[in-house]
């Protein structure tokens, strides 16, 4: 496997070029006294380093080894307690986080390529930190003062961990039928009873103490999804002095053996009487989740691009050193038997297809970002909401389109390698296994389609598009009269148009047809990804035309030049997508049960 390299120029070129990330953050009350070029350049490059020389050598070894359950008790791989040592000595685990408490309070166009690093390095590593930041957002957002006081510091400083315990075994995208209890000690405490499965990082041994956040039902709780309270119950319960107390009744049962992320511990949780107090309002519990469902839904998006970045560099090193037949053009490596893979047109297929949605899903991640950052920091009300309604369409296309083409790219990456591809010690697919679980947890991207082509279009009659279809719009309108970027512009407006006219067949036949919503649901989140790329693909396309007379060293060249190949050989997949949505559901459900 080559050496994890972090793809710095491109994250610049999207934070400082593209979005013009300086401006917005001077722009939002929140960020302004947090951040600026020098300190996100200076974060960035220790997080390369973190990345490339602490996280990356441990991949290998730690998905041969995983992680190993005792009677309870849940080992990390060798040298992982060491590097997250390391890692939360350099602060990362409160790199978003608020500064009342310890944070760091970056901002989340930052943050996601921090995360992207880390992931790319190891997948498995990064999620023991991706949970204890979701936890943190919740708590943040939705406990007492006291609940905050008492647990963010220590959770930022990741001398604590975090845990989201949502899924029973019973319950996974229903949560609403969940059966884990909370009864009230009298004292302002609950006692949690329940059993919760699929629980990342629920026990480890990298920190003293673990803070699950639970979701379970008070006595008195309403029926269904409106029943569901948030707590927080913690592996060690805290002492007056904030330091680990005794034991509470919490513990692991088991860990699943999985397909990949073998280092990351996936745990069964036993809650017997563990004693945990309420987050947010009573029966609010959901509302409190999705607080963090945002930021963790973009954060799992990243994972798959993360694996696809670190596959694509496998695969180009590889196709460089790789000798197999000659040039169709002619030979090429005279002094050699054959020449490098990488001249057959077959191979270079498959690495700009990769390449192409590589840097379109970090530029379609950062954007994403800005908004979450918009909708956190901004004091306008006006754009605050904008960006609200933003962030709640494009959420769900970030995890799903992400995360399936992470998985399609890591298998193009895969397949450039051959046979050597589908042995372990190139790695190749170690990366499809491990990204594999991106598309099923934190919502699988089926549930993410719904959400989508339900709620976030068909319950709110395609409002949400016409905000996003606005912006895309306003984007070619301002950029008519630039001839150089015509061959970027004018197959926008006709993508976007097909957009439109597509929600539009869908709204119209929803009255009608029941299934019309899950029928379309997928194609139409996998349309929307590839207008979406199409619209950053053209943001980029447009610094790239202006920057790149004075460029010596080929970036804004290379750039035009993979715009070009997602314009033309990506982007013509809308087509057929739209044929297959405009087919209706009928054929779909045609056969009977008992002809399956």
């Amino acid at each position: 496997m080559a050496d994890y390299s972090a793809p710095l120029r491109d994250m610049q070129f999207l934070l400082k070029e593209v979005f013009e990330a300086d401006k917005l953050w001077l722009s939002l009350p929140g960020a302004r006294d947090t951040v600026d070029p020098d300190t996100a350049d200076a974060i960035l490059e220790e997080a390369a380093k973190i990345a490339s020389s602490l996280l990356a050598p441990l991949n290998r070894s730690g998905d041969e080894e995983g992680c190993q359950w005792n009677e309870g008790v849940v080992t990390t791989p060798k040298g992982f307690k060491e590097a997250y040592n390391t890692f939360i000595e350099g602060g990362w685990c409160g790199l978003g986080g608020n500064p009342d408490f310890g944070g760091m309070g970056m901002p989340k166009m930052l943050g996601a390529q921090v995360e992207e690093m880390v992931q790319s390095a190891n997948i498995s590593f990064g999620l023991y930190p991706m949970l204890t930041a979701g936890a943190c957002l919740a708590i943040d957002a939705h406990a007492t003062d006291e609940l905050k006081q008492t647990y963010l510091p220590n959770l930022y400083s990741g001398v604590w961990a975090g845990s989201m315990c949502l899924t029973e075994p019973h319950s996974g995208t229903d949560l609403g039928i969940i059966r884990t209890k909370a009864e009230p000690n009298g004292d302002g405490s609950f006692a949690i009873t329940g059993t919760k499965i699929f629980i990342t990082g629920g026990e480890h041994d990298l920190s003293e103490n673990i803070i699950h956040l639970v979701l379970a039902k008070l006595p008195d709780a309403p029926a269904g999804s409106r029943g569901i309270s948030l707590f927080l119950v913690p592996k060690f319960k805290v002492t007056e002095e904030g330091g680990v107390g005794e034991r509470n009744p919490v513990s692991c049962g088991s860990i699943e053996h999985k397909m990949g992320i073998k280092a990351s511990a996936t745990c069964v949780m036993n809650f017997d009487g563990a004693q945990g107090w309420l987050v947010g309002e009573p029966n609010k519990g959901l509302a409190c989740m999705f607080t963090m469902m945002n930021y963790e839904r973009l954060g799992v998006g990243v994972q798959g691009l993360a694996a696809a970045e670190r596959s694509y560099q496998n695969a180009v090193e590889y196709a460089k050193d790789r000798i197999q037949g000659r040039a169709a053009t002619g030979v090429v490596a005279k002094e050699k038997a054959a020449d490098p893979i990488i001249v057959h047109p077959d191979v270079r297929r498959m690495l700009m297809t990769m390449r192409a949605l590589i840097e379109g899903s970090r530029a379609f991640s950062t954007y994403v970002a800005k908004y979450l950052d918009i909708s956190k920091y901004s004091d306008d009300a006006a754009a605050k909401q904008h960006a609200e309604a933003m962030v709640a369409l494009l959420t769900p296309v970030a995890k799903a389109f992400l995360t399936d083409r992470g998985l399609d790219s890591t298998v193009l990456g895969q397949q450039v390698f051959g046979g050597h591809g589908y042995i372990r010690e190139w790695g190749q697919e170690q990366l499809v296994r491990d990204v594999r679980i991106a598309q099923i947890y934190e919502g699988t991207n089926g549930i993410q389609a719904l959400d989508l082509m339900g709620r976030k279009v068909a319950m709110n009659g395609g409002k949400f598009v016409e905000l996003y279809a606005g912006e895309v719009a306003d984007f070619i309108e301002a950029n008519r009269d630039c001839s150089e970027l015509q061959e970027f512009i004018e197959p926008l407006a006709g993508v976007l148009e097909r957009l439109s006219d597509v929600t539009e067949y869908v709204l119209e036949t929803v009255a009608q047809d029941p299934n019309a919503v899950g029928a379309a649901s997928v194609e139409y989140l996998d349309l929307f990804g590839y207008v979406a790329f199409a619209h950053v693909w053209a943001m980029m396309a447009k610094v790239a035309i202006e920057k790149q007379a004075g460029d010596s060293s080929g970036f804004y060249d290379a750039k035009l030049k993979t715009a070009r190949y997602y314009f033309r050989r990506l982007l013509p997949r809308t087509v057929s997508l739209a044929e297959s949505i405009k087919s209706g559901s009928g054929d779909m459900m045609a056969l009977d049960v008992e002809q399956f």
